[in-house]
Order: C-alpha cells, then sequence, then structure tokens
C-alpha cells in the first residue's frame, strides 16, 4: 500500500511540474502579432463599411427622390389641373395651383414655379 501511495504521488509531482512549466514559457511577439493583425482587420473592415455606407446611402437618396417626384406628381394630378398644350422648356408636365400659378414638380420632387411666359407650347401629334 505504501508503494502504492509514492508512485501515485510522485506521478501526480510529475503532472504538476510538466503543467506549470508547460505555462511558464512565454513567446514575447505573440502580442505584438495579434494587436498588429487587429488593427489590419479593423482599418480593412472599417474601410469596407465605409464604402458600403456610402453607396447605401446614396442608393437610399434616390430612391427617396423618386419617391418624392412619384408623391409630387400625384397630389398635382389630383389636387391641382394640368396645363393642356403647354410644356416647360425641358418638356415637363406644367400644373397650375389654386392660385393661378404655374409650376412643374423636378426630379427630387420640388414643386418649380415658372412664368406663362417661359412655357412653350406642346408639339401636336
Amino acid at each position: 500500500m505504501k508503494h502504492l501511495f509514492k508512485v501515485t504521488l510522485f506521478a501526480a509531482g510529475i503532472l504538476a511540474a510538466t503543467q506549470g512549466r508547460a505555462q511558464t514559457q512565454e513567446d514575447h511577439n505573440v502580442g505584438h502579432k495579434i494587436t498588429k493583425t487587429t488593427k489590419t482587420v479593423g482599418h480593412a473592415t472599417a474601410k469596407t463599411a465605409t464604402t458600403v455606407g456610402h453607396a447605401t446611402g446614396e442608393a437610399a437618396t434616390a430612391v427617396g427622390h423618386k419617391t418624392a417626384e412619384v408623391a409630387a406628381k400625384g397630389t398635382a394630378v389630383v389636387v391641382d389641373r394640368k396645363y393642356k398644350g403647354k410644356m416647360t422648356r425641358d418638356g415637363q408636365t406644367v400644373y397650375i395651383n389654386s392660385h393661378s400659378r404655374y409650376f412643374y414638380v423636378d426630379k427630387r420632387g420640388h414643386r418649380v414655379y415658372v412664368n406663362k411666359s417661359d412655357l412653350r407650347d406642346k408639339p401636336s401629334r
């Protein structure tokens, strides 16, 4: 029994010594390598996120402008009158509001007021 106890104690001592020795060895370059890699990956991620964010912002702006244009034109058709036989220099449809002012809707959905003298006749079909 004493012999078994000695062997077990000896094995436990060797195991504890090897575990302690394995944890004391350090690689001083590991922290630097991790920091450098982290910075590189972080920079690439930030650059990609900026590019994607910029493209998303441009697309969202374009969609917003088109939505505003369609909504403004729909409102103008329902609320205001079309000026039949007239158009702007760019060929836009001309509307007349309740105050007898002439306007057209631009690509951003804004009303652009024009003078009657700036209107042109629509070509007949």
